[in-house]
């Protein structure tokens, strides 16, 4: 690529369009990154308060492959457990071996998965999906209640590659968990699906959170990294991109690299019609509830799955069993996440009152929960998680080969549209950028 060429310009400073840059600058190629906020990350920040606690947009776990190839397994601490639990009935089901295990689920499945072998036909659905993967006792009882407290769509509405996302098969999961006995280490299940799982992958956590990787990238960055410019435009000629606006000024670029949620895509692109089918897409708004607690070892496992409607929250997640240097001693946090709308009542409601409603509904969980209560801060998006309908499933495939603009790039969880984790982005968002160079290659 020539010099005089215009740079790759990268909409978004969160982790997948630092990457991109990053790996585009190690090839020589100009970058800049344009970033709305003040401060890089998006969904990788972490959070800190007076009191000692630390937490995330989210609880998020890393791997050591994905700390060594960002740069900072020097500064990682290693994981020594993690473990699931699905709660039924007020009793905890360790995931999966004790539902495995029960015959109210392990008959069914075996059943039904004979069944589905015999019938030969794909499933249309998620709800059909997973009835078929999994028989209908545990399907109705747990996978299709939590995935649709998740998505806020009826299984039956969703794509069946809803499913896609559980990745390992039970026996697979077993034997790595099995290793993380063995071997006193949180061996990763079901976080990568672009690279194996083996032993040699456990989970780590940076000591500084994972902002930290964040962190790190812009390090290699420096000034390519514009802070408070936000991406008015993005221009297409003759079926490519060749520029954006910022703060109201053009700005040529050989490519364009975008990380915003594609229905903000589809409104950035000025100039071609093709990104408009991308408007309808929906992503789900989350309120995570991160809630103080004096004591530890509160929750049945590290997370737990409350698929019954009677529960506010689908999923508790108390992270400081794992990574104990997040809370203070003899102190813990859970984090709650509750499925909402914008605007409706959850994502209105105030912090405190958020922490009541989730304090009241944990007393079935944990005993005395009120007692132990030491208040909650509340982190709310309203992008939380793409949500897989039917209805434009076939252009949600066509997007993961390509956005049908000629040096435009869509990457990462949101610009994926895609359930993946931040290992994943990292490999998927690598491909991509050999695909933009190669392409950049071609045309010098």
């Amino acid at each position: 690529m020539s010099a005089s060429q215009p740079p790759v310009v990268v909409v978004g400073g969160g982790f997948a369009g630092l990457v991109a840059a990053r790996e585009l600058r190690r090839r020589a190629i100009p970058v800049v990154v344009y970033e709305a906020g003040k401060q890089v990350a998006g969904l990788a920040r972490t959070f800190r308060d007076d009191e000692g606690f630390t937490y995330d947009f989210g609880a998020h776990f890393i791997t050591n492959r994905l700390a060594a190839e960002v740069g900072v397994e020097a500064q990682c601490r290693t994981v020594r457990y993690y473990g699931e639990s699905v709660l039924l009935g007020g009793r905890a089901h360790s995931y999966p071996l004790g539902l495995v295990s029960s015959p109210r689920f392990a008959l069914p499945a075996i059943a039904g998965f004979a069944a589905g072998w015999r019938r030969g036909r794909e499933p249309d659905s998620a709800a059909a999906w997973f009835r078929a993967r999994y028989g209908s006792a545990f399907a109705d009882a747990v996978a299709i209640p939590l995935v649709e407290a998740w998505s806020g769509a009826r299984a039956a509405d969703l794509a069946p590659s809803v499913g896609d996302k559980l990745g390992s098969s039970v026996g697979h999961m077993l034997f790595l968990k099995l290793a993380s006995r063995l071997t006193g280490r949180a061996i990763a299940s079901g976080y990568c699906r672009e690279r194996p799982e083996s032993v040699r992958v456990w989970h780590v956590y940076p000591e500084g959170g994972v902002a930290t990787l964040c962190e790190e990238l812009v390090r290699e960055l420096g000034d390519a990294v514009r802070l408070e410019s936000p991406v008015q435009a993005i221009m297409v000629e003759g079926g490519r991109a060749v520029a954006v606006r910022v703060d109201g000024r053009e700005v040529e670029a050989s490519a364009v690299v975008s990380t915003a949620p594609v229905t903000v895509l589809a409104k950035l692109v000025s100039g071609t019609e093709a990104l408009r089918h991308l408007a309808p897409f929906r992503y789900r708004p989350m309120v995570f509830v991160n809630l103080r607690f004096r004591g530890r070892n509160l929750l049945p496992d590290v997370v737990t799955w409350t698929p019954e409607s009677s529960f506010p929250f689908f999923r508790l997640t108390e992270a400081p069993v794992s990574m104990p240097w997040l809370a203070p001693v003899d102190k813990t946090m859970v984090t709650a996440d509750l499925g909402c709308e914008v605007g409706d009542s959850i994502w209105q409601m105030p912090d405190e009152q958020l922490g009541e409603l989730c304090v009241a509904h944990l007393e079935a969980v944990i005993p005395g929960a009120r007692r132990r209560y030491g208040g909650c801060r509340a982190v709310r998006t309203p992008i939380a998680y793409p949500v897989f309908l039917n209805e434009y499933e076939d252009a949600r495939r066509a997007l993961q080969q390509s956005t049908g603009v000629e040096g435009l790039y869509s990457i990462g969880r949101n610009g994926e549209f895609a359930h993946i984790l931040m290992e994943d982005v990292y490999w998927r968002t690598l491909a991509r950028m050999r695909r933009l160079l190669a392409e950049l290659q071609t045309c010098a």
